[in-house]
């Protein structure tokens, strides 16, 4: 396979979470390509730790919800994996100590996590246990279009998460 054709299939994932009232949280996985067209989307029933959970986790606990339990079955699902992840809630880095795949947080104002770098118009921070994810990404920058927004595709997982939510947990 030529070096082009390598790099066309470069994908990304975009995942997040919602909390449901009184049923946990939702989570939902888009997989798309280098332009930002949907290649394929999961999204996971309510996840809800009961009362044992949540005393034996504590403070870990939603790290645990977000990024283990939701993120490694959203992951496990996809058919197509993607190159690198982008969440939305910093808890979900932890999803990246059960994957091999980069794991990035996209945040406008600046985390405490571990290194970051620029990618498609955002900053993006890795999990600190995990910086050369940041050298991945640097050297796969340029196969993104520079006018891509990583925060468009991340709105339209949360807007499909609302959606499901209304209309099958009704």
């Amino acid at each position: 396979m030529s070096a082009n054709r390598i790099s066309e299939q470069f994908s990304l994932g975009f995942m997040s979470a919602l909390e449901v009232d009184g049923r946990g949280y939702v989570g939902g996985l888009l997989v798309t390509s280098r332009s930002g067209r949907p290649l394929e989307f999961q999204c996971t029933t309510p996840v809800k730790p009961d009362r044992t959970q949540e005393i034996l986790y504590g403070r870990t606990l939603r790290a645990w919800v977000l990024g283990e339990l939701i993120g490694s079955t959203l992951f496990s699902r996809v058919s197509i994996k993607p190159d690198l992840i982008v969440v939305y809630d910093k808890q979900m880095l932890e999803l990246r100590n059960h994957i091999q795949t980069p794991v990035a947080f996209l945040d406008d104002v600046g985390a405490d996590t571990g290194t970051s770098h620029s990618m498609g118009g955002r900053q993006l921070y890795f999990h600190p246990e995990h910086p050369d994810d940041s050298d991945f990404v640097e050297n796969r920058a340029h196969l993104l279009p520079g006018e891509a927004d990583l925060q468009e595709p991340m709105d339209r997982v949360r807007e499909a998460l609302a959606e499901t939510v209304r209309t099958v947990l009704v």
